[in-house]
């Protein structure tokens, strides 16, 4: 083909130039993107190899009694889980189903104040077979079972109006100090008497050992030297009650800065929990800043802040980013990279700040790692604070603490009256049972409930009938109190089993067991109480779907997947399958009675499968009728509100006792509208 005379060999080469330019400046923009992303992966696997190379064919051994020996060894023991903090590993093969219930028996179940069939535990003492949520639910019986016994020998004052907590009433001071000597002899512990609250701090002065040797017999074995390591590490840990003589307190929270001595052979900060022994997922900080994905996020900070290590050079920036932002005129910004915070015999001053989503941890006034906080751990718990370790305290300070223990609340919001007293349970079949959900504590709550919706015409008449549904708490005040206050309202119903969040789920089955064999209710309603409910309403939009169907309805999720990572995170062993069944959000939903028999069919024939969060058990539960029994009529709607409240609301949940009253005068004046109070 011939070239046209207007089209000269210069301009065509001029166009490539631009063309293979152009080229060059994606490639630029690719490299500015991607190469920080490639450098940090590629210094996890670095360091994942020097973890193997260490550790490979190793056998346990005592290293030594000593903390800081211990505090190696727990590092060694678990090093898989440092690898990758936040995702678990999908299995290669297919999860091992649930296994049939075996053959031995457990102690025979209290009488009195309602409890599920019992079932669930029967029959099942192979430990190192069951699964993890029932090894959880054993533990919780056989630790109801003792609190339950000492509660039984509780004598209750016949007087309605004094507390029994009166007698020993013990001060929660918003503050308190203490230095290191006294710590000292406190033997690092460190006492919270009403433990923690959202915005409490913790500030702890104190300056890190100088390293010192320590010998470890693996590395011996591998020939590594003589077995000697330099180790500088120390602990802070705020701790819960003992549940068990014999086992260490639960870890609420476990920080562990490690100036020297750990497996990656870099300074590291590492943070974890522990209940009944057993370790959760660990989240280590190596001085690569976390991402800054939205579920990485800790109340807006990062898990983890970036900091100077010597194998990695501007990490964050490639030589290619910074000399093409150079070239296209971009003014630079400087980058302040610090130095790992703790030094040897160089003082520090941490400040552990409890926020909404988990706890911060800022060092010499700079945000270094936050830590979210994980089901089942709660602040009012942390009652100890124990640090220990190569480090001189030199003194404590705690600010912004809860002026009342949720155990003392009872002598300022249970009013003793008549008026709120339940009503007996009718002999007659009911339109609906409504199941509420409560913990130990939350005296406030439930007296909020009664105070409300609890006196709305459906339920006054008996047409409908509502209790709390309440497990036991590891004090035992708490205890005796829940005692009292069920004695006097007749409302709630206590489960002998030391509550836990993974354990919500066996609250659920005795809500449906009640509804069936305890009154005669056409459907079942679940909610927390929090949760504000107009009960008309929901019963008129009950009345509209047929009568002959069997129903679920409430706020419904279609092809959920579970999360992976996070606070609610859940890993293949616990939920293999993609996608969760359809389900209704857990602050409110309704069930008809056919179902619920279905549900105790199978639970009385040990066939119920479980999972920790009850929501996704009672769509798993329905799913199964629906595929197996009769057609489910799905109905779904967003007034079954689950982030709060809306206008026209049927529920609105995360409602504060003073939003509970408001929600109700409004309505009880003709308007349903919300309360939201800044």
């Amino acid at each position: 083909m011939k070239r046209t005379k207007s089209e000269s060999p210069n301009s065509r080469r001029f166009r490539l130039s631009h063309f293979l330019f152009g080229i060059g400046v994606l490639y630029l923009l690719f490299i500015s993107f991607k190469f920080p992303h490639f450098l940090r992966i590629l210094s996890n696997e670095v360091d994942d190899r020097l973890d193997g190379a260490s550790i490979q064919g190793s056998e346990d051994s005592d290293i030594s009694k000593s903390f800081v020996s211990s505090v190696y060894q727990d590092a060694i023991h678990r090093r898989l889980e440092d690898k990758d903090h936040d995702s678990p590993l999908r299995p290669n093969k297919e999860p091992v189903k649930e296994e049939e219930y075996g053959h031995e028996h457990v102690k025979q179940r209290p009488p009195r104040y309602g409890r599920i069939t019992g079932k669930l535990m029967e029959e099942r003492k192979r430990d190192n077979e069951l699964p993890v949520l029932e090894r959880m639910a054993d533990e919780a019986w056989l630790l109801g079972l003792k609190a339950w016994n000492e509660l039984d020998k509780v004598e209750l004052k016949e007087s309605g109006n004094d507390s029994v907590l009166e007698e020993k009433a013990e001060s929660c001071p918003s503050w308190i100090s203490i230095s290191g000597e006294e710590l000292e002899k406190g033997d690092g512990l460190m006492f919270l008497p009403c433990g923690l609250a959202a915005g409490s701090s913790i500030t702890v002065v104190g300056t890190p050992h100088h390293a010192h040797k320590e010998y470890v017999p693996r590395l011996a074995k591998l020939n590594q030297g003589e077995g000697l390591v330099s180790v500088s590490q120390f602990m802070i840990e705020l701790q819960g009650l003992k549940s068990v003589d014999g086992e260490e307190a639960p870890k609420i929270l476990h920080l562990n800065p490690r100036v020297r001595g750990d497996w990656s052979k870099h300074p590291v900060i590492e943070h974890n929990t522990c209940y009944r022994m057993h370790w959760g997922r660990s989240q280590r900080c190596d001085g690569l800043p976390s991402g800054d994905e939205e579920e990485m996020l800790v109340d807006g900070y990062r898990r983890c802040e970036k900091w100077m290590r010597n194998d990695i050079v501007d990490s964050k920036e490639s030589k290619t980013t910074s000399w093409f932002k150079r070239f296209i005129g971009r003014e630079q910004k400087p980058e302040v990279t610090w130095p790992f915070p703790f030094a040897e015999g160089r003082m520090f001053i941490l400040t552990l700040r409890a926020g909404v989503d988990g706890y911060h941890i800022n060092i010499g006034g700079r945000h270094v790692t936050s830590f979210p906080y994980r089901t089942g751990f709660t602040l009012e718990d942390a009652t100890g604070l124990l640090v220990k370790g190569n480090v001189d305290v030199h003194s404590i300070f705690t600010t912004s603490l809860p002026t009342s223990h949720p155990s003392f609340s009872p002598q300022r919001v249970l009013e003793m009256s008549e008026t709120w007293k339940a009503s007996p349970l009718p002999k007659h079949p009911i339109r609906l049972f409504i199941g509420v959900l409560s913990a130990s504590n939350h005296f406030s709550e439930r007296m909020a409930v009664r105070k409300t919706w609890m006196q709305s015409t459906a339920v006054k008449s008996s047409d409908v009938v509502a209790r709390f549904f309440v497990a036991l708490n590891p004090r035992k005040e708490v205890n005796v109190e829940l005692k009292k206050e069920s004695a006097y309202f007749g409302d709630i119903v206590i489960l002998p089993f030391m509550d836990r969040y993974e354990l919500v789920v066996l609250k659920t089955v005795a809500i449906c067991e009640f509804g069936i064999n305890n009154v005669t209710a056409a459907h079942i309603m679940k909610i927390d109480d929090d949760t504000f409910i107009r009960v008309d309403t929901v019963m008129k939009e009950i009345d509209k779907l047929p009568n002959n169907k069997s129903l679920f309805m409430g706020n419904l999720n279609l092809r959920h997947r579970p999360l992976r990572n996070g606070k609610w995170a859940v890993t293949y062993e616990e939920w293999p399958e993609e996608v969760y069944p359809p389900y209704a959000n857990g602050p409110a939903y309704v069930i008809s009675s056919d179902i619920v028999t279905f549900i105790l069919s199978q639970h009385k024939n040990r066939m119920l499968r479980l999972f920790k969060m009850e929501d996704v058990s009672m769509g798993m539960w329905v799913e199964q009728y629906n595929n197996t029994v009769s057609a489910v009529q799905y109905s779904h709607s967003w007034k079954f509100c689950q982030y709060g409240c809306i206008e026209g609301y049927y529920t609105a949940h995360y409602q504060s006792p003073r939003q509970m009253i408001c929600l109700w005068d409004k309505l009880s004046s003709g308007r349903a509208s919300c309360c939201n109070f800044r």
